[in-house]
């Protein structure tokens, strides 16, 4: 998979932020079907520091035609 920046974690729904849907695409993720993205920490200019968990979809190309659909 193509290394890409992550979308701003405040355009994300919870589902996403969550690592239940794509990062990208909003497909939804059964356990052990996406790529996981690592822990993401956020820190807001105001209130409380908190981490997101997002996953992508295991076949890239798959996931790039649902996004631009």
């Amino acid at each position: 998979m193509t290394t890409r920046a992550l979308p701003p974690v405040t355009t994300l729904t919870e589902a996403q932020q969550r690592g239940w849907a794509c990062v990208w695409c909003r497909q939804p993720l059964g356990i052990g079907l996406g790529v996981d993205l690592n822990e993401q920490k956020v820190r807001p200019t105001s209130g409380a520091a908190y981490s997101w968990f997002p996953r992508a979809c295991l076949d890239s190309t798959a996931c790039q035609q649902r996004e631009v659909s």
